[in-house]
């Protein structure tokens, strides 16, 4: 049974009261690729009556009050993705479809819908605790550069006011949140919980923290910027870290220590729990279900590193993976529905091929707070295993109505050609690939890389090498399908050219191309604001220039007619026009006359 919409569907459960109101930006997906399903199975479990309030007319005030006044609190979370990026293409531009709503309709939730939603219930119940949470709450807990306004914003917990942020996964603190509200404590008294940020007038109580610059520092002065998200970097592990705190006028915000990561039990648990894995029957469909419907988590958190990713400051960078048996038994579950074919698209998360910790340190004392385990080059501790993973696909594999199980969700290839034992590399390409294997090399540059946390060319080439020779062993027509980012930071048009040129090299021209979008609280966003590595304060090239930016993508497809111009003009700007001709190496003909 999914959990009640309505003020009708609670009625019919016998409730005159929920516990708690959950208001989510996107549509009701009961499916635990989605967080909000998580977190209220999570309440439902230990026996908290859960109203789910999705996609509001924040408009006007009928959908807020159906409810009525949740017992313990409203809960507030803007979505799967970041509204803002769920709204706008990185040009800016208003998004056409939604996802994440019904048959794709955009514009059923608002722009920055964590604020606007908590200012709607603030106006409505004054006096009623209200929880934020979610990837746009965590990633923007402290104060963030915003690409879209082009300024540093405050943390979200002073725009909303809402009583209390939960960052990261949730599922362990949303339950001592709950029970701490049953217990009769006050939410302003919910300062103790790991996994939370908290807004307050005094230091008075608080011990062992690292006082950040204050916001009026940060954005007047980048370089401070730049310090703040170092600092930040530096304690995202529940071991090492320590509580943060930043000053605005006449507030601080406080950042708990993260929460641990969950426990395997707790994630089997987690994946148990009785979802009924599709959208709400009041909507007609919802297009992101399609990927994700016989798809299967198997981990989290991601030691990858990579500086355009938020998942070390969001999951952490300690794996959590659910047992065998756990994901086994999730297999033989989809296989009883009746649109099954026999494929499963994924059984993976973050990165599919990171099943474990990264080594045992990390366990004992935590993750290396300045140190990456892949890049620049592999730590001589990386526990480099897949037999775990790879024993989980050929079990699941080898189960009853399942024809094929895919790998989507990402290989790490550097942490794959790492492994000396080849076992994995082999079945990967015998049996988990559909056609084509699509993995991000991101660029090829090795200044670039470098800034973008990516191991070099010759890394991935190596890894090109022994996929072909596989495929040629084992008779197999695949394919690698190879990601690149355009205009990340770092990156000029010296750098595109010599990406455009490794693309005429293997013969492959992109048919998307993704351009750097600052997105919250990523290395990247900070290296773009600031023009300095947060690392090394050392300055970092930056193209802000449109133009130009265009002229980067252009030359990732410089194969396209409507491309010709702009490639020209970057081919002559670049003092390159020795790759206008029709010689072997040249990216484009002349002009005609």
């Amino acid at each position: 049974m999914f959990l009640p919409i309505n003020k009708k569907e609670m009625l019919e459960r016998g409730w005159k009261q929920p516990d708690f109101v959950y208001i989510i930006g996107d549509a009701y997906v009961d499916h635990p690729s989605f967080g909000a399903a998580i977190i209220s199975r999570t309440l439902e479990a230990f026996g908290y009556k859960v109203a789910v309030l999705a996609q509001p007319d924040w408009k006007k005030d009928a959908d807020f009050l159906q409810f009525g006044k949740p017992r313990l609190g409203f809960l507030v979370t803007a979505g799967n993705i970041d509204s803002m990026v769920n709204h706008y293409t990185v040009n800016k531009k208003r998004r056409r479809k939604d996802s994440f709503s019904d048959q794709g309709v955009m514009g059923k939730r608002p722009d920055r819908a964590t604020i606007v939603y908590c200012q709607k219930i603030k106006q409505l119940f004054p006096d009623s605790a209200i929880i934020i949470g979610g990837i746009e709450a965590s990633l923007r807990r402290l104060a963030h550069y915003d690409y879209w306004d082009d300024k540093v914003r405050n943390s979200i917990l002073i725009d909303t006011q809402a009583d209390l942020l939960l960052y990261g996964m949730g599922e362990n603190s949303i339950i001592e949140v709950a029970d701490s509200l049953n217990a009769g404590i006050d939410v302003k008294h919910l300062t103790y919980l790991r996994g939370t940020c908290y807004k307050t007038k005094s230091l008075d109580n608080i011990s062992d923290y690292v006082i950040l610059p204050t916001y009026e520092e940060i954005c007047h002065d980048k370089r401070k910027y730049a310090e703040s998200f170092k600092i930040q970097a530096a304690n995202t592990d529940a071991i090492r870290a320590k509580k943060l705190i930043e000053t605005y006028q006449g507030w601080y915000i406080v950042q708990n220590e993260p929460d641990y990561p969950i426990s395997r039990q707790r994630m089997d648990d987690t994946y148990d729990l009785p979802y009924k894995r599709t959208f709400h029957p009041s909507y007609k469909y919802i297009p992101a279900i399609e990927e994700v419907k016989f798809s299967i988590t198997s981990s989290r958190g991601c030691f990858g590193s990579c500086s355009f990713c938020a998942l070390a400051n969001h999951q952490g960078r300690t794996i959590s993976s659910r047992s065998k048996a756990s994901i086994i038994k999730e297999a033989k579950l989809l296989t009883q529905f009746k649109e099954f074919k026999g494929y499963i698209n994924d059984i993976g998360g973050p990165t599919a091929n990171f099943y474990q910790p990264s080594c045992q340190q990390s366990l004992n004392n935590g993750v290396c707070p300045n140190k990456n385990c892949l890049s620049p080059r592999v730590c001589r501790n990386l526990n480099i295993d897949h037999s775990e993973y790879l024993d989980i696909l050929k079990t699941a594999s080898a189960l009853p109505k399942i024809k094929k199980v895919f790998i989507r969700s990402g290989i790490r290839y550097d942490y794959l050609i790492y492994d000396k034992d080849d076992s994995f590399f082999r079945e990967l390409v015998q049996n988990h690939i559909s056609g084509q294997l699509r993995v991000a090399p991101e660029h090829i540059d090795p200044k670039v890389l470098n800034l973008m946390g990516k191991p070099t060319k010759e890394v991935y080439l190596q890894f090109v090498k022994k996929f072909e020779q596989l495929n040629q062993e084992y008779k197999k027509k695949q394919f690698i399908v190879p990601y690149f980012i355009s205009s990340h930071p770092g990156s000029d048009l010296d750098s595109a050219i010599e990406l455009a040129l490794y693309l005429k090299e293997i013969n492959h021209i992109p048919l998307q191309v993704q351009d750097f979008y600052p997105t919250p609280s990523t290395k990247s966003t900070c290296m773009y604001y600031t023009g300095l590595n947060p690392d090394t304060m050392q300055e970092v090239f930056v193209e802000k220039d449109l133009e130009k930016k265009k002229m980067q993508r252009a030359l990732m497809q410089y194969g396209f007619p409507q491309n010709y111009n702009l490639v020209y003009r970057a081919l002559a700007l670049a003092n390159r026009k020795d790759l206008i001709g029709y010689g072997p190496n040249c990216l484009i003909r002349p002009k005609k006359r």
